[in-house]
């Protein structure tokens, strides 16, 4: 008894031996490295060059093994391999923790894991991991081709699933059936996409690097900062106007204003931001200059709204600082829609803050003598400072200047240099000098940075900004009529303001790509590019950009106004218990359809009973063969071809011309006439 007790302690109790896991079938591993290549490619464009290369060599390695049935590397050289190369991610990004760096480890070990996968929870492992990678691809880019290949990823890897766990059939089959599924799933896509609340910014916290590589304009301004963002072929933002569109020369989209400057960059003084909310820009506008627009802003990480100078009416999560920029409460990450009303012509601040003032006449001494000796005999001169910033202009228009984006290096007295030896430049080398020289001169002057232009869509009549539409300009205050924007480029390069800077560059000089369209091929081109990105802004506004507000004008359409989250959540529930009812309902009621050779066969052994022949339901068709050849002799030859075409087509692998015999033999059957005793024929047609 004591050894009955102690025998069912746990530590005494016998082990059961474990089950064996289920290997991997050799000809799934095809459609693993297809899943591994299709969740990693897109992230090669942005990955280091040598990790792209591991990666893609230990991909080709797997298949190379595959086709050789060679054996798996050792786990302690895979081991060595993993240990190697995250340090050199480490060594790479300086972190392993991060956006990039996260991306970085994740297509790494999805180039790995097939070297040592020889069980299926192996495979399902990197089918897991290929669902998780394929969200890490709108880090990067979210038009509708990464929505594509987002759809035939999730197509893949569906039907790889399916191979894993269904065996052998043919790779159509297996994609038929994962699109089946992922059709099934639409309906309930669209009634959470609709439906489930939104939120601002993504359910999860993002790394700090998550906004690293987003562009758009910089917080300070140097000479040669810009071109960069001119050379850019990147979305800034877009806009669709209520009514017509302005001209052209009058599209000045403001940014950031500068007023602090070192003889070298030019910053935002601390004055300048400190005081919104004490002393609210004052502007006096026509009415009849005022245009209504909605702007759709690209991330650029930076408070800045970007707004048609000058702001009249701004969006609830907005405010207009001293210096006259729009700035939202906090950093734009993701893209947003904002909608302004705003005036043409317009008179800001005819009586300004002494202390804006002082920071706009500061110049750092022992800086470019040669053009504070410029400035001061004008000074001396013109006594009001309209004159003076109309000889500024003069010498701009007149002199030798040269717009381009490839301009010398400056040194330390940059702006004596760029005016009296180089004479090269693009716009902020433009507006730095011209704001240098008022100071100089005595009248307050500060540059404003932002982008001028844009790209009419005849498709969907929508503006659209590029990076490569970064421009900066000047402005100067002038007492009783305040601050007025004054554009030294244009004195310059007028074709600049009027047509863009493709039109101002000299030949020769680099553009982004699609910009100049002299050719007629090219002009047919450019048409076909106003088509993709009219869908793609489609996309933008209804897909990636049905965020709270137009959630709610959709549902306000719908008949639910003033929505609040319970309510959406009640109607989800209902319309996903609805629909996934009906499926149900469809399974359970719905009759299958005999495949064409079953139907056959059924028809011929009907016809059968009609000479006393009647089929069991356990009977297969050659033991009925047998039977009739006993039973009806004169049928025996017409059942046993009948019956031999049957069992090729449903168990064997079975032709055409199989399905085309049994169908004649069902018709021969049909007109065939037994013999009555004697030897006459029973009916018209003889035995």
């Amino acid at each position: 008894m004591p050894e009955t007790r102690r025998s069912r302690l746990p530590w005494r109790r016998r082990a059961i031996p474990a089950k064996p896991r289920p290997l991997l079938e050799h000809g799934a591993l095809p459609w693993l490295l297809a899943v591994a290549v299709a969740t990693t490619l897109p992230h090669a464009e942005f990955l280091p060059r040598w990790l792209t290369l591991v990666c893609g060599a230990a991909l080709a390695g797997r298949a190379w093994l595959w086709l050789k049935n060679g054996r798996l590397p050792r786990r302690w050289l895979l081991a060595l391999v993993v240990i190697v190369g995250v340090a050199g991610i480490g060594w790479q990004y300086r972190a392993l923790f991060g956006r990039d760096p996260g991306i970085a480890l994740l297509v790494f070990f999805m180039a790995l894991k097939p070297m040592e996968m020889s069980e299926r929870r192996d495979g399902l492992a990197v089918v897991m991991l290929g669902f998780f990678l394929l969200l890490t691809h709108y880090f990067h880019s979210e038009d509708i081709a990464t929505g594509a290949w987002f759809l035939a990823s999730v197509l893949l890897l569906t039907a790889t699933l399916l191979r894993m766990y269904g065996g052998a059939q043919p790779a159509r089959e297996v994609f038929r059936y994962a699109a089946l599924l992922i059709a099934q799933s639409l309906p309930f896509m669209l009634i959470l996409f609709l439906l489930f609340p939104r939120v601002q910014g993504p359910l999860w916290g993002m790394p700090r690097d998550a906004y690293a590589g987003l562009s758009g304009l910089s917080d300070r301004m140097s000479p040669g900062s810009l071109d960069k963002l001119i050379l850019s072929g990147e979305v800034a933002f877009r806009v669709q106007f209520d009514a017509g569109l302005p001209e052209r020369t009058r599209l000045y989209w403001r940014g950031p204003s500068f007023d602090s400057y070192d003889g070298r960059v030019w910053r935002a003084s601390f004055l300048s931001t400190s005081a919104a909310e004490r002393k609210p820009a004052r502007i006096e506008a026509a009415e009849a200059s005022a245009v209504d627009y909605t702007i759709t802003l690209e991330a650029h990480d930076r408070r800045w709204l970007l707004a048609l100078d000058l702001p009249l009416l701004l969006p609830g999560e907005a405010t207009l600082a001293p210096t006259l920029e729009v700035l939202a409460n906090r950093p734009v990450r993701y893209r947003a829609r904002f909608a302004f009303r705003s005036a043409l012509d317009y008179t800001a601040n005819r009586e300004e803050d002494p202390r804006l003032l002082r920071q706009a006449l500061h110049l750092p001494h022992g800086f470019n003598p040669r053009s504070r000796e410029l400035a001061e005999a004008w000074q001396r001169e013109f006594s009001d400072a309209e004159k003076i910033s109309a000889a500024a202009l003069h010498l701009f228009r007149t002199e030798k200047f040269f717009y381009t984006l490839q301009p010398p290096l400056l040194g330390e007295n940059a702006v004596d240099e760029f005016l009296f030896e180089t004479r090269r430049g693009f716009c902020e080398h433009y507006a730095s000098a011209y704001v240098a020289l008022m100071r100089a001169a005595g009248v307050p002057a500060r540059v404003v940075t932002g982008y001028q232009g844009g790209e009419l869509n005849p498709v969907d009549d929508t503006l659209t900004v590029y990076q490569s539409d970064a421009h900066a300009w000047a402005e100067i205050w002038l007492e009783g009529r305040g601050w007025r924007r004054v554009d030294p480029t244009a004195a310059v390069v007028p074709s600049r303001i009027e047509r863009g800077i493709d039109a101002a560059l000299p030949e020769g000089e680099s553009l982004p790509a699609l910009m100049r369209f002299e050719s007629a091929w090219l002009v047919h081109l450019r048409s076909l590019r106003y088509r993709w990105e009219a869908i793609n802004n489609a996309w933008d506004q209804w897909v990636l950009g049905y965020d709270r507000q137009r959630q709610h004008e959709t549902l306000a359409r719908l008949g639910m106004k003033d929505a609040d989250w319970q309510s959406m959540f009640l109607t989800m529930m209902a319309a996903s218990g609805g629909i996934l009812l009906l499926i149900v309902c469809r399974m359970l009621f719905r009759r299958s359809k005999p495949v064409p050779e079953v139907r056959l066969w059924c028809r011929f052994c009907a016809r059968l009973e009609s000479f006393g022949i009647r089929r069991a339901p356990w009977e297969g068709p050659l033991d009925l063969a047998s039977r009739a050849a006993l039973e009806s002799p004169e049928l025996a030859p017409l059942v046993r071809r009948a019956a031999g075409h049957f069992a090729e087509l449903r168990y064997g692998g079975g032709r055409r011309d199989h399905l085309r015999d049994l169908r004649d033999c069902v018709k021969d059957l049909a007109s065939f006439r037994p013999c009555r005793p004697g030897g006459k024929p029973a009916g018209e047609k003889p035995c």
